[in-house]
């Protein structure tokens, strides 16, 4: 029987979620201005980070606890649901200009890690050792994007260094807060009307905790659409992406060894590769509105899909 408790936990997190992405969005436009760094480096770091941070406390939590394939669902089924359901969303309002040049080694590789995963994964299992290499391969990525900001700061104008924009970064927090807060009810609410339906945990993982703990990035992302600063989503969407693969499934392998089971996994990763090339701008440098319906029946495939994959 479903829940009031857990409908007024959907409810609520709807709210805190528009609040806290204003907000959010406030604070990453303030801390990129201060650190004269482009905004869309700052979104695909700082910010991305930021909003992965529900994938990462769910996926450690269930390592710790001997549970690691809920995290694994959670962190897996938030990539296809940040670019199959929040782009494609987000292209509903028309298309989104994107340069491959700036983001082309980060394309590259988000498109490497689902393999990388998967033939990790080939044996059952991911041991501590893939999750120890997973992260490494994080590590050598951000070594690569702190040298972009090095030389961004180095070509631009020499400028005193401003103080720090205390209302930037209370906006940031407080947002970040909400946000983070919002992800946490709506996948309380949503996991409790699922098991009264009788859905198993993997499914619940990478389709309702997904969609929950994605609920920072959706409303960065559809809020950043219409306030005019599509670089910010972008580099959002794909720096989470690069974070929940790498960094949340390495620290997850890291504490627990994660029985993978690989026929829903490569379902997962085969979708959310997929939408990373449906992501992938045209020559023009634009994301068409066309690829948002791809991207939409992508999402309605994976979802259908991993529900038919848990009834065999």
């Amino acid at each position: 029987m479903i829940s009031l408790v857990d409908i007024a936990s959907i409810s609520a997190a709807v709210v805190l979620a528009a609040l806290g992405g204003d907000a959010f969005l406030k604070g990453v436009l303030g801390i990129a201005g201060w650190l004269r760094l482009p905004k869309l480096l700052v979104a695909t770091t700082l910010a991305a980070f930021a909003t992965s941070s529900p994938e990462l406390t769910v996926s450690t939590i269930a390592a710790l606890e001997g549970t690691p394939e809920i995290g694994l669902g959670d962190a897996l089924g938030s990539n296809v649901v940040n670019i199959a359901l929040i782009l494609g969303l987000a292209l509903l309002f028309g298309p989104i200009r994107a340069q491959r040049k700036e983001l082309g080694r980060d394309f590259a590789l988000a498109l490497s890690v689902p393999l990388l995963t998967l033939w990790l994964a080939s044996d059952g299992t991911l041991s501590r050792l893939d999750g120890v290499f997973l992260l490494l391969l994080f590590c050598l990525w951000m070594i690569a994007i702190v040298r972009d900001g090095v030389q961004a700061r180095a070509a631009a104008a020499p400028v005193a260094t401003p103080p720090l924009p205390t209302g930037a970064l209370i906006y940031g927090l407080l947002g970040l807060a909400a946000l983070i807060l919002s992800g946490h009810l709506f996948v309380s609410g949503a996991s409790g009307i699922a098991m009264a339906f009788g859905i198993d945990a993997y499914v619940i993982g990478a389709t309702v905790v997904a969609l929950g703990t994605s609920m920072p990035e959706l409303v960065t992302v559809l809020i950043s659409r219409w306030r005019g600063h599509d670089d910010i989503g972008i580099g959002t969407l794909l720096g989470s992406n690069l974070f929940n693969g790498m960094a949340i499934v390495g620290v997850a392998a890291s504490i627990h060894p994660i029985q993978a089971p690989l026929a829903e996994i490569t379902v997962t990763l085969a979708f959310g590769a997929a939408a990373v090339l449906l992501m992938i701008p045209n020559r023009a440098g634009l994301i068409s509105s066309s690829r948002g319906i791809m991207l939409l029946t992508a999402y309605a495939g994976f979802v259908l899909t991993t529900i038919i994959m848990q009834g065999e």
